[in-house]
């Protein structure tokens, strides 16, 4: 690693201590029923929040399931579970009934711990609070450093979890990460507090924990990175038909679908549309071991989207019951662009003063959704329910009501918007 020179009126800072071993000392890997058992008792006598993790193997395995469970809590100590050989951990899901989990990044984890039957009724997510309380960096290790003064070992994160046995250095990672996550909540929840945040921070969390499980996107082909690239509906098509190709043999495989062919050689099959198997593997990205031992299907792929009828081309744009993209409005509708960009300017001036992003004072598309269709009339109680309905909390709707209101009404009679208050 290369050092950055100090400017000449600067003085280096003192070396973060770094945690490398558990306080405790490394527990065993729990893979037994009756190792659980014991847990389950252990972690329901004890006392506190809980803190919870999880790791998974993206870029590995298919989907996005656990392969380790990391928890620790007051009277409990540290636990790692193996799910591979534990499938099924709601009795421990419902010895934590009622306790207060402790995640960083709570949506990442949240969905591959209900498959195992573990979900919270309370929650403190320490990276949203992180972003609330305007901390500039909201990872992990950046917020251990920041407010508990330690520096976390990271060279971990991205390995394949589906490993076993898993080796030491892996499970002191994941031991280490469920260590600071209380002590870190404490420390959030006290900078909050002197914020005159910590009300928005329990809002928000109390909407992570009752959150549904979000629904499947409906073309999840639109997700290939570079999609931007492509330009016909028959170059999309091609697109769809690799996509599905390589889905199916990935969870056939269960590996992930990257390891396969790579976004990249989608996107340059779909633009360069070739007829032969011949002329694919001379295209971009397919002259790796993995893309060309499978090389039959993805042609196979190539020209059943070559093969769509005309009137079965997917649309440029995904289906949605959502507004046009807010790039066409001044066409479509000049009002209702004019009414976002000024909601957009006091929403960000609001969330500038308030120290936290700007995207969570308010989504988004809840913005968009407001602007193009406002109610009438356009006054504060209306415009709060419509938020409300789009999942707005309290505590947004009590900052952004009056000033989005304002600025829409302006818009819409060529004001400026007001300052926010």
């Amino acid at each position: 690693m290369t050092s950055t020179p100090t400017e000449p009126d600067q003085v280096p800072g003192p070396e973060l201590p770094l945690l490398s071993a558990p306080a405790d000392g490394l527990p065993p890997v729990v893979a037994d029923e009756a190792a659980l058992a014991q847990v389950v008792a252990a972690f329901a006598a004890g006392t506190g929040p809980v803190a919870v993790d999880a790791e998974r193997a993206s870029g590995y395995r298919y989907g996005q399931r656990a392969f380790l469970v990391q928890l620790r809590r007051a009277g409990a100590g540290t636990a790692l579970i193996d799910p591979a050989a534990l499938p099924d951990l709601s009795a421990l899901g419902e010895a934590l009934d009622g306790v207060e989990w402790v995640l960083h990044a709570a949506n990442q984890d949240l969905p591959c711990l209900a498959d195992l039957g573990m979900r919270p009724t309370a929650l403190f997510d320490t990276e949203l609070g992180s972003r609330l309380a305007g901390l500039p960096r909201v990872g992990l290790g950046a917020v251990v450093e920041e407010l508990l003064g330690l520096r976390l070992a990271k060279e971990h994160s991205a390995v394949d979890w589906s490993t076993r046995p898993l080796p030491e250095p892996w499970l002191t990672y994941a031991a280490l990460d469920v260590e600071v996550l209380v002590p870190l909540r404490d420390a959030l929840a006290a900078r909050l507090e002197e914020q005159g945040k910590l009300e928005w921070a329990r809002q928000e969390f109390a909407a992570v924990a009752s959150a549904p499980p979000p629904a499947p996107p409906a073309e999840p082909w639109r997700r290939t990175s570079g999609l931007h690239a492509v330009r016909s509906r028959r170059q999309l098509a091609v697109v769809r038909e690799l996509w599905l190709a390589r889905d199916a043999e990935a969870r056939r495989k269960d590996t992930s679908p990257g390891r396969l062919l790579p976004d990249s050689a989608v996107v340059a099959a779909a633009r360069a549309m070739p007829r032969t198997p011949q002329a694919l593997a001379a295209t971009p990205g397919f002259t790796g071991r993995a893309s060309r031992s499978r090389l039959s299907l993805w042609a196979e792929a190539v020209a059943a989207g070559l093969a769509v009828p005309e009137a079965d081309l997917p649309a440029h744009q995904p289906r949605g019951d959502g507004p046009p993209p807010p790039r066409a409005w001044a066409a479509k509708d000049p009002e209702a662009a004019a009414r976002l960009s000024a909601a957009r300017a006091v929403v960000t001036e609001l969330a500038e003063e308030r120290g936290l992003p700007v995207e969570n004072l308010l989504q988004p598309d809840a913005l968009r959704r407001l602007a193009w269709a406002p109610p009438e009339p356009l006054e504060p109680d209306a415009v709060r329910a419509a938020l409300a309905a789009r999942g707005a909390r309290p505590w947004q709707l009590d900052v952004v009501t009056g000033p989005v209101t304002q600025a829409m009404a302006g818009a819409e009679v060529g004001q400026d918007a007001p300052a926010p208050g």
